[in-house]
């Protein structure tokens, strides 16, 4: 059970103050440019191309892998399987996580602290959106509790 609000039937809500954020971040990295020092840009370079390579091969196997049960809501689709193998034998989050970790490799591509501080408010925003979303997951999959128990929510082995 959670005091979270849907934000529509399926919680369409949610999805559109996400893709409000992830305009935010992506803009973020355009207006502001050149914050770190020369001797920096090699290896933030380096790391944020890691962070997006990372990043969007996690969220694109967890698309892939929950095939016709992928939905943007976080309410489930009915009759949809519980999938718990490949990305999401890492992470009950995986698109989440990745977009994350792609959004912070952004910021540090763009030598923008902006941008990585608003990729960190997705992440306390993807952190409520489960959230949400584990609530209908518990409600539709008898299995859910036990899955979560031994799962990471979003970051493989970190969070």
């Amino acid at each position: 059970m959670t005091r979270l609000p849907s934000l529509g039937p399926r919680g369409e809500g949610w999805v559109l103050v996400q893709s409000i954020l992830f305009v935010l971040v992506a803009a973020a990295g355009f207006s502001v440019n050149g914050a770190w020092a020369r001797e920096a840009r090699t290896v933030t370079t380096i790391v944020a191309g890691l962070l997006v390579v990372g990043g969007g091969l996690l969220a694109v196997s967890g698309a892939v892998e929950l095939r016709e049960a992928f939905t943007p809501v976080p309410r489930p689709r009915d009759g949809a399987r519980l999938v718990e193998t490949g990305a999401y034998a890492l992470v009950r989050h995986p698109i989440y996580g990745g977009i994350v970790l792609v959004s912070l490799g952004w910021g540090l591509f763009a030598a923008s602290p902006i941008s990585i501080g608003l990729s960190l408010v997705l992440l306390a925003f993807f952190r409520l959106k489960s959230a949400r979303e584990e609530a209908w997951l518990v409600e539709a999959y008898p299995g859910y509790d036990a899955y979560r128990a031994r799962t990471k929510r979003m970051i493989p082995f970190l969070y």
